[in-house]
């Protein structure tokens, strides 16, 4: 008896320590920013990757953490986050403020020992999406342009634990993943419209799910799957995409962009999650072609 109560609230705090950090989207980002490195190291440094790795989950769970602490009270009004284990009682926020400050600083110095450029870059992305995009979110639908520049950081910031260096392809790749925040998260707001709105929030460009917002959806797309397609033509420095990537990016672009005209004709709630799962779909397929092109080449 005794054993099997121990499992359950092992269990259980291993289950709340995934939840505070919100582990698979932090892994989820883990792996764009180790695209980006792969994509800019010359030559692979393994503990560079490694501490890359570490530093970047440390980043993305403090950053979960403090929205979490913020939050509490509007994610205890909604069904999606309501069981989040600060609005459940289940963490203090002394506890949870605790593992976000601890993550903050472990998080920085793990990224600072790669170099001081993506460390500051790593700091950056925590103070917009915890300063800025977070109090925004009850506000203004530009919170969701605001959340973009933090979400766009990590393929950038592979490249610049490689290189130590911010040019033309680090630009790049930020644009990429910048303008995919859009249909990505107003996917998300459209079929999550009615648990948003219990909590106040505002994510939809026009505050509603009408042709307005459907429009943009699709133009945000369109402007994805141009910037993902600008390496096949060689004016982005070392970062360069063979034809056949190319070809190979242009159809997961038409694929994305049939999901997002789909939205626009049928403006409804399964269309929006369908394209949701397109968009990550996309993003991660195209990193994938991104690097094995690189090395296939």
């Amino acid at each position: 008896m005794s054993i099997a109560k121990t499992y359950t609230a092992t269990t259980s705090v291993w289950g709340d320590f995934k939840e505070i950090t919100k582990m698979r989207l932090a892994l989820s980002v883990v792996f764009s920013s180790m695209a980006g490195y792969f994509l800019g190291a010359t030559v692979i440094s393994w503990s560079t990757a490694l501490l890359l790795a570490i530093g970047g989950y440390f980043m993305v769970g403090a950053s979960n953490a403090y929205n979490q602490i913020i939050e509490r009270d509007l994610d205890n009004l909604m069904d999606r986050t309501k069981n989040r284990p600060v609005p459940a009682g289940r963490m203090s926020v002394p506890m949870a403020f605790a593992i976000a400050s601890a993550f903050t600083i472990c998080g920085l110095v793990t990224l600072y020992i790669i170099n001081p450029k993506t460390a500051f870059f790593g700091a950056i992305s925590i103070f917009l999406y915890v300063c800025v995009y977070t109090p925004l979110k009850t506000r203004t639908p530009l919170s969701v342009f605001v959340g973009a520049f933090p979400g766009a950081i990590p393929f950038m910031l592979g490249w610049v634990a490689a290189t130590n260096d911010f040019g033309i392809e680090a630009g790049t790749l930020f644009m990429l993943q910048f303008f995919w925040q859009f249909p990505h998260f107003w996917a998300i707001g459209w079929f999550l419209y009615d648990d948003y709105k219990k909590g106040g929030f505002f994510m939809l460009p026009t505050g509603k799910r009408d042709k307005g917002t459907a429009l943009q959806v699709v133009l945000y797309t369109i402007w994805t799957v141009l910037v993902s397609l600008i390496p096949v033509f060689g004016a982005t420095g070392r970062l360069f995409l063979t034809p056949v990537a190319g070809v190979l990016v242009g159809l997961l672009g038409i694929a994305f962009l049939y999901y997002a005209f789909l939205l626009y004709k049928r403006m409804d709630a399964i269309t929006a999650k369908r394209l949701m799962l397109m968009s990550v779909s996309y993003i991660t397929l195209v990193q994938i072609i991104y690097v094995a092109d690189k090395f296939i080449r």
